[in-house]
C-alpha cells in the first residue's frame, strides 16, 4: 500500500524558512503596489499573515476572515462598490477559483484594481512539490491545500472577465531548501533569476484593472464620494478604518 504524504496548511508553512522568505517578498511587492492606489473601499481576502493594506490610504479597509465574516465567493458588497480587492493565494484555496474571480469582478467598480499572489507551479519549488506528490511520501515542500494556478492560465481568465493586466512579476528564485542557512547562501540567485529566467520564480504577483467598454471615468473624486455614501456598512470590526 502506498504511503500517503502528510499535509501542511498555508498558515503553518508560512512560519517555515522558505515560507518566511516568500512572505517577505510578497509584503514588499504589495506595499509598493497599493501605496498609490486611491479610492474609498479596499478588501483583502484572507491570509492575515500578510498585512496587504497597511501602505494603502483608503479610508475603509477590511480583512475578510477577521474584520469581515463572509464567504469569499459571496461577498456582502453591492456590485461595483469596491476600489481594490487583494487576493493573496485565495484562488489556490477556493473550491471554484473561476467563480471567485467572477464574484470579485462583480464587486469591483469600473477601473477598480485587483491584486493576486500565487505560487508558481512552473518553478523549482513547484517541480519539487510535483515530484514529492508523485512519490507520495515524505513531508511536502509547499502547502498541499488547494490547487496551484499557473500564471498564464490566470491571465487568460482575467482577459475573459475584461481585466487588463497592468503589472506582473515573479520572485524568489532560490532552490527549494528547507533551512534558513541554505536559503541565505543562495540569496544571490534571486537577482540572477529575475534577469535571466524571470517566469520561473516560486511566486508571482499580478495587478489588473477592471475595464468596462464604453465607460469613461469622469469626476472620479465626486463619484467616489457618492459611492462611499451608498456603500453598505458590512464590517464587523473595521480594524483598518483610518484617515491617513
Amino acid at each position: 500500500m502506498t504511503e500517503k504524504a502528510p499535509s501542511i496548511d498555508l498558515a503553518a508553512w508560512l512560519q517555515t524558512p522558505p515560507g518566511a522568505h516568500l512572505l517577505a517578498w510578497e509584503q514588499a511587492q504589495v506595499d509598493a503596489a497599493v501605496a498609490d492606489l486611491f479610492g474609498f473601499h479596499a478588501v483583502q481576502l484572507g491570509l492575515p499573515q500578510l498585512d496587504g493594506l497597511q501602505a494603502n490610504r483608503m479610508p475603509h479597509r477590511w480583512l475578510a476572515g477577521r474584520d469581515l465574516l463572509c464567504e469569499f465567493d459571496a461577498l456582502p458588497f453591492e456590485s461595483a462598490s469596491l476600489d481594490l480587492v487583494l487576493m493573496p493565494h485565495a484562488l489556490e484555496l477556493a473550491p471554484d477559483a473561476h467563480g471567485l474571480l467572477r464574484e470579485v469582478e462583480r464587486v469591483l467598480r469600473p477601473e477598480g484594481r485587483l491584486i493576486v499572489f500565487g505560487l508558481n507551479p512552473a518553478s523549482l519549488w513547484g517541480l519539487r512539490q510535483k515530484l514529492g506528490h508523485l512519490r507520495r511520501r515524505g513531508e511536502p515542500y509547499l502547502p498541499r491545500d488547494g490547487e496551484f494556478l499557473g500564471y498564464w492560465r490566470l491571465r487568460d481568465w482575467l482577459k475573459l472577465l475584461s481585466f487588463d493586466v497592468e503589472a506582473a512579476r515573479f520572485g524568489v528564485y532560490r532552490p527549494p531548501m528547507r533551512s534558513e542557512a541554505w536559503l541565505e547562501r543562495w540569496r544571490w540567485i534571486d537577482g540572477v533569476g529575475s534577469r535571466w529566467w524571470p517566469v520561473l520564480g516560486a511566486v508571482y504577483f499580478i495587478q489588473a484593472v477592471k475595464r468596462v467598454q464604453g465607460t469613461r471615468m469622469i469626476g472620479l473624486s465626486r463619484n467616489g464620494r457618492l459611492a462611499a455614501q451608498k456603500a453598505p456598512a458590512v464590517a464587523l470590526n473595521n480594524h483598518h478604518n483610518k484617515n491617513d
